[in-house]
């Protein structure tokens, strides 16, 4: 069986390493120069960034992927606990909290800010902990193609608040605000207002608790390398469409007119240009996209103590902010951050002395309408102002002896991403599980999707798990037709 996987990011790449297992003939189309995706590594003057994920989570799923191909992840990658896993500092408050993956030791975070709310993380994290077994190990791990196999499952979940939004089903357990903001904006990692997405999202703190936060030498782009060098993948190779016959798919035609003869294609592209591929009207209802990010390389010639490997800044108004960079259309007038400082558990990834620090500001996407030529220079100068001003960092913009920066429309332009979005699919309760694209594509025979725009999500173990799923899906449909080896 002939396999075309458009697209060499982790979902991509980690579907193809199982299909070649399975005997199949797998090519993997990547348009960049380099496989990864959103994951990528960006090195300058003796700097190295991760330009993407930076978190490692449910490290048994990358394990359960290598082995899938006959790899054992500990001799390709080596991975370190993070500890804590963030720190969060707020701009009106100057106590931090570190966010560890002990129940204890967050009893005495918590404690800093409400020793009521201190007697309450047992409770949250049960509660956590029942809605990742149904929402993460049950309904994620399955095929999630429409409302019937979605259904049996509500009673649970409305029995356990995981369709109420996460905020509202935190503030249930924690009263005061800083406690709230700090179990409720790990959704911002995968695009999610903490205001609006379900509490299923709940389950990222447990998931992280109880399986803690890793880091790759070398940054996380050295996930993707050892399953990359296995596969046949051809980079430069921009997909622009997919090409059908009798309602069944026949392979792929590439920018430059090659055509590529397929039996089955999966595309690891972002899920809103897969009609556009199948040259066909929109399907469905309309969806939206995630915000987008400014990114901020910034190479400096010292060290900020003060920052930890994941640090959280949080300013004034951080609900508005979060209105502003997933609905609105200004950009925002106070900032809330989030910094990568791989040096402090990686030396290398910085000359002696010297630091390597990615900020991540949220903003909104391409249809806010911002000009970013004209806006970047002056955003990049105010959000670097107010780190020096509201989070203690005086002395950064002189520190800096290398920058580099990513914008929205960067994001569209690279990654092909829709509106320049930063994390796909936005995952409000009406766009998860049955309600987001399915893992195999409705109305074309041997077409399905694997990523962060699929079924169970964005994030390292949402496309690890699509990626499971949706191979078993190609197998399974295979066998029906009656081969399911190359």
């Amino acid at each position: 069986m002939r396999i075309a996987v458009i697209g060499a990011g982790l979902g991509g790449l980690a579907l193809a390493l199982r299909l070649q297992a399975a005997g199949c003939e797998v090519t993997v189309l990547e348009q960049r120069g380099v496989p990864g995706g959103r994951i990528g590594r960006l090195q300058d003057a003796g700097y190295t960034w991760d330009t993407g994920a930076s978190l490692i989570t449910m490290p048994w799923l990358l394990e359960e992927t290598f082995a899938a191909g006959g790899i054992d992840l500990h001799s390709e990658v080596s991975l370190r606990r993070l500890d804590p896993l963030y720190r969060l500092r707020w701009a009106s408050d100057p106590r931090t909290f570190h966010f560890a993956d002990c129940a204890e030791r967050l009893r005495e975070e918590v404690a800093k800010f409400s020793s009521r709310d201190a007697r309450r993380v047992g409770d949250f994290l049960e509660a956590a902990g029942r809605i990742y077994e149904h929402a993460v190990l049950d309904v994620g791990r399955r095929p999630c193609g429409d409302l019937r196999t979605l259904t049996p499952k509500l009673p649970a979940l409305l029995r356990l608040d995981a369709l109420m939004p996460l905020h509202r089903f935190v503030s249930h357990f924690f009263h005061h605000p800083r406690v709230r903001e700090a179990f409720s904006f790990h959704s911002l990692f995968i695009g999610g207002d903490p205001f609006r997405v379900p509490a299923i999202y709940a389950s990222l703190v447990y998931l992280q608790v109880l399986d803690g936060g890793w880091y790759a030498d070398g940054g996380v782009l050295s996930l993707v390398e050892p399953i990359a060098r296995r596969l046949d993948v051809r980079c430069g190779a921009r997909v622009v469409a997919v090409e059908t016959a009798g309602g069944r798919v026949r392979g792929v035609r590439l920018e430059d007119g090659e055509r590529i003869a397929a039996d089955v294609v999966v595309s690891n592209a972002d899920v809103l240009r897969t009609d556009a591929l199948l040259d066909r009207p929109a399907s469905g209802r309309a969806r939206r996209s995630t915000m987008s990010c400014f990114l901020l390389h910034l190479g400096l010639d010292r060290r900020f103590e003060e920052l930890a490997h994941h640090t959280l800044l949080v300013g004034p108004d951080y609900r508005d902010f979060v209105q502003s960079v997933t609905q609105g259309r200004r950009p925002p007038r106070t900032f809330c951050a989030y910094v990568h400082a791989p040096a402090r558990t990686q030396p290398s990834m910085a000359p002696p002395g010297a630091d390597a620090l990615s900020f991540l500001l949220p903003v909104a996407n391409l249809r806010a309408g911002f000009d970013w030529e004209r806006e970047a220079d002056g955003l990049r100068a105010a959000f670097v102002a107010d780190l020096e001003r509201s989070f203690g960092l005086p002395g950064l913009d002189a520190a800096v002896t290398v920058e580099h920066r990513m914008t929205p429309p960067d994001f569209a332009h690279e990654l092909g991403a829709v509106d320049g979005n930063a994390f796909s699919l936005e995952p409000t309760l009406l766009q998860s599980a049955a309600f987001r694209p399915p893992n195999r594509v409705a109305g074309v025979a041997g077409m399905y999707h694997v990523g962060a725009g699929t079924h169970p999500g964005a994030g390292i173990p949402g496309v690890l798990i699509g990626a499971a799923i949706t191979s078993e899906l190609v197998l399974a449909d295979a066998r029906r037709r009656g081969g399911g080896r190359a």
